[in-house]
């Protein structure tokens, strides 16, 4: 898949998103307003802060799309990295403002009992939001794309809420008031959870750690049946968006020419790059097979 199409791939996913959310936020807001229930009504208000996470994605698959400048010799990938930050510390917000009114509700008391439209939207709101997450982490997955997969996890934790409302609105319906913030307490503990995963897994990616132990071991193997290699003597790979990029040093003949070893380094990128469609960039150094030689590093 070409770099525009992984992109425009991933910008539909969220232009889908924010409109089914537009919609969700305000067919929610009405039906709480109308149906009596504070529960649907304040998820509305909540769906309206998804939009800063909408957009904060929006921007970043905007920026990671540029290709590598002067400044940023290794692309602007990260954007969507720091976008999944966003989106966790949003997603935090969420579950620490859904605590604290269920908190209160049950310290003051005094339900309305709703009617049976903030029934219903609470119902349509889970079965959409479910549906959206399984098809954003799909895409967010096959792309690898750490945005799509921090706005599908955003999804989630809607749906998750909205089964929290549904609990309490159907319960305060048949006269159980209290269950609606009982309900809503327990949710949040789950969406603190997603919170957590999501921002592990853009951490995870700032700081350069190893993607996948799989996809390393696989690159090896590859290089290492190429003709010349001898050894593949160390392997590094970082994230950068979309794409991994990935450090080899390789041990070749100490006889060989510069031309000859330049021509096998680059058969070994082409290769990566033909079975490896996330791999954006390959920097190869060669060491001499079987002589003493001093990695420098000051890391």
């Amino acid at each position: 898949m070409q770099r525009n199409e992984r992109f425009g791939e991933a910008e539909q996913v969220i232009r889908i998103g924010f409109l089914v959310n537009a919609l969700l936020m305000t067919g929610k807001i009405l039906a709480g307003y109308f149906g009596r229930s504070e529960a649907v009504l304040a998820d509305g208000v909540e769906s309206a802060c998804d939009f800063i996470a909408i957009f904060s994605t929006m921007v970043a698959l905007r920026i990671g799309r540029k290709p590598f400048d002067e400044e940023h010799p290794y692309g602007h990938g990260k954007a969507e990295s720091i976008s999944a930050v966003i989106v966790s510390i949003i997603i935090f917000g969420t579950g620490a403002g859904i605590l604290y009114r269920s908190a209160r509700s049950i310290i003051l008391g005094g339900h309305e009992t709703p009617g049976f439209v903030a029934v219903a939207a609470a119902l349509l709101t889970i079965i959409t939001k479910e549906w959206l997450f399984r098809y954003s982490i799909r895409k967010g997955a096959r792309l690898e794309s750490p945005a799509i997969i921090a706005i599908a996890r955003d999804h989630r934790k809607d749906a998750l809420t909205s089964i929290a409302t549904l609990i309490g609105v159907t319960a305060a319906f048949f006269g159980f008031g209290a269950m609606d913030p009982i309900a809503a307490g327990i949710t949040s503990l789950f969406i603190f959870h997603i919170g957590w995963v999501t921002f592990r897994s853009a951490a995870h990616d700032l700081m350069d750690a190893l993607p996948s132990q799989e996809l390393v071991s696989a690159i090896t193997l590859l290089a290492e049946g190429v003709e010349g290699v001898e050894h593949v003597h160390e392997i590094k790979a970082r994230r950068s968006g979309q794409y991994v990029i990935v450090d080899l040093k390789l041990d070749m003949d100490p006889e060989m020419t510069v031309k000859n070893s330049h021509a096998i380094a680059t058969h070994v990128k082409r290769l990566i790059f033909e079975k490896f469609p996330n791999v954006g960039d390959v920097m190869i150094h060669i060491n001499p097979h079987e002589e003493q030689h001093e990695d420098l590093i000051r890391l």
